[in-house]
């Protein structure tokens, strides 16, 4: 009798987390396509150094601004809501690019494209997050990033078979394939429990539960989230709230996280492999396809990455993560102090990067977009996760635009070992204020960060 039901609720909750992550699949994919689509497109359109970087940093500023519009929609208009425009704004995007007929429209369209990358990167993690219970809740997240990485790595994929046709319009247009069955597949899934209590639809909010639970599970549910809602119903819910000290705690560890995934340096790899690899002697076609292993790597780890982050938890993870990534971006330094580049230091540059992707798939990538969906309070999820999201894709652009420059004026020696150094920051950042948050529910977490608030602390009213 419990049996049937229960898999019964598995599967619903699996295919709805499978769906929303279509979402992180076309996120990584536009991020990578343009890797090998800037080759052909530079020479079409007779780009400049500059400009091509106009064209691969238009994607991350219009998901800056995403990330910001998205969190406001998905408050007002819904999550599920919110992931059906972001998939229509991902197929006007993809096909935009792909028709492009100068730089400056093909710059418009990576731009609208950015917002529903940076909305997409929002949502479908808090989405998933409010549709699964504690107990797999980290690991369903997470299929979020394993999808990122499949769509990089299919990117690279598609790149290197249209490659040969020069077919770079292919490449940016098929985008618009996966982003036609998110919205297909969105239409036949419901908006999240929680955001149908917050609107006083308790009616729907404990159908959807009664799918996704066991029925011994859902009473106590909407017990708890509605304690919450009304513990909150008459506070300030504007951009202005996230200043309150009560939710100060919550935002820096959820910023602080943001801005670590990325100013550790991931993309740094993701997007210039091939010129690192290059500056220890690898020829182009040698280089190029280095970043295929690079990208079957990410995926693999970050399979382990779902199987383990259920168990072994989110901040062990994290902090075996960037210690990892601390040391191998000290050793990548120290490869290019060898007296003859080329063979042997050409290996251990390759070795070293994908052991630097390995340890970010396996902390980083997945468990940050995990995190950041979890320690928010309801009132301002949305808001505060889209402030977080914000910071990551800034702190994005901003990798994107310096790492080539410190690359040559300081060189690989010295720009890696400035990476390990603001990793050994991450770690301590990490060590000292991030907290667990394997199998607790979403109330239970924000209850232990608000306490940590300086209001929490001194009740002149209390007992």
């Amino acid at each position: 009798m419990t049996t049937a039901p229960q898999s019964g609720h598995s599967a619903f909750v699996l295919a709805v987390s499978a769906v929303a992550a279509l979402g992180g699949l076309l996120f990584g994919y536009d991020i990578g396509v343009i890797s090998g689509a800037l080759l052909f497109i530079a020479d079409d359109f007779a780009l400049t150094p500059l400009l091509e970087g106009v064209v691969t940093s238009a994607l991350l500023l219009g998901a800056a601004i995403g990330a910001l519009t998205g969190g406001r929609l998905c408050d007002r208009l819904g999550r599920r809501t919110t992931l059906l425009i972001a998939a229509g704004v991902f197929v006007l995007g993809a096909l935009g690019s792909g028709m492009a007929a100068d730089t400056w429209t093909l710059v418009a369209a990576r731009l609208v494209l950015g917002l529903a990358v940076g909305a997409a990167s929002l949502v479908v993690p808090l989405y998933i997050a409010e549709m699964t219970p504690a107990r797999t809740r980290g690991a369903l997240v997470s299929l979020n990033q394993l999808m990122v990485t499949i769509g990089i790595l299919a990117s690279y994929l598609i790149n290197s078979a249209l490659a040969p046709a020069e077919a770079w319009r292919w490449m940016l247009g098929l985008a618009g394939v996966p982003a036609v069955l998110l919205a297909v597949g969105m239409l036949f899934l419901p908006e999240t429990p929680r955001w149908f209590l917050s609107k006083g639809r308790e009616g729907a909010a404990r159908a959807v539960l009664q799918r996704s639970r066991p029925a011994s599970e859902v009473e106590s549910e909407l017990t708890e989230i509605s304690q919450v809602l009304e513990q909150e119903r008459n506070q300030d819910r504007s951009l202005a709230r996230l200043a309150d000290p009560s939710v100060r705690p919550m935002l820096i560890v959820g910023i602080g996280l943001a801005i670590i995934q990325q100013i550790t340096g991931i993309n740094t790899i993701i997007y210039f492999a091939p010129s690192i690899l290059q500056a220890t002697g690898y020829g182009t076609s040698g280089a190029i396809l280095s970043t295929v292993g690079v990208g079957v790597v990410n995926v693999a780890l970050t399979v382990v990455a779902i199987f383990l982050v259920d168990r072994i938890g989110r901040r062990p993870l994290v902090l075996m993560g960037i210690g990892g990534m601390t040391i191998t971006a000290g050793l990548l330094g120290c490869v290019y102090l060898l007296p003859s580049l080329g063979g042997a230091a050409g290996y251990a540059a390759l070795i070293l990067i994908a052991a630097y992707v390995a340890f970010f798939a396996v902390s980083l990538g997945p468990v940050v977009w995990l995190m950041i969906s979890e320690i928010f309070p309801l009132r301002i999820r949305g808001t505060a996760m889209s402030v977080s999201t914000v910071a990551l894709w800034l702190t994005n652009v901003l990798v994107a635009l310096t790492f080539l420059s410190m690359f040559t004026a300081m060189g690989p020696t010295t720009t890696f070992w400035i990476y390990a150094l603001i990793g050994t920051a991450a770690w301590l950042f990490t060590y000292f204020l991030v907290p667990e948050t394997k199998q607790r529910s979403l109330e239970q977490i924000e209850s232990e960060l608000a306490s940590r608030a300086p209001r929490a602390r001194s009740t002149p009213e209390g007992a």
